[in-house]
């Protein structure tokens, strides 16, 4: 199991790597309290993050809904296919979007996984 962690780049941005799990998120959670306090404007990059499942795309929500309550502009880059398929599916997408997450790899990757049909074998 990888362990996950924040670091601090300057200037509120962040980079987040490893697993996004339910082990991992609750202290990187509390970690990010402490990182995110005070900073008006965070850029989070999630592009060092190894695997990921609904405990890291809940961490993202809690990160956005933590933001907006301390009135913090938050955005985020590089979001693992995983979480981007797992926030389509929740039908809370719009939510990443909004935080300026929905440009460019993020949106496009969700749109090819949705559109993705694997043909059967036809018999004739």
């Amino acid at each position: 199991m990888s362990n996950a962690r924040i670091e601090a780049l300057g200037a509120g941005r962040f980079r987040v790597s490893g697993a996004l799990n339910a082990v991992t998120v609750i202290d990187l959670l509390k970690q990010s309290r402490a990182s995110f306090a005070g900073v008006t404007r965070l850029e989070v990059d999630l592009g060092g993050v190894s695997e990921s499942d609904s405990a890291g795309l809940a961490l993202i929500l809690e990160w956005l809904r933590a933001a907006r309550q301390g009135d913090q502009q938050i955005h985020f880059s590089n979001i693992p296919a995983q979480i981007s398929a797992l926030a389509r599916i929740s039908e809370v997408d719009d939510l990443l979007a909004a935080s300026g997450a929905g440009d460019g790899v993020e949106r496009s990757q969700v749109a090819d996984q949705k559109n993705t049909v694997t043909p059967k074998t036809q018999t004739a």
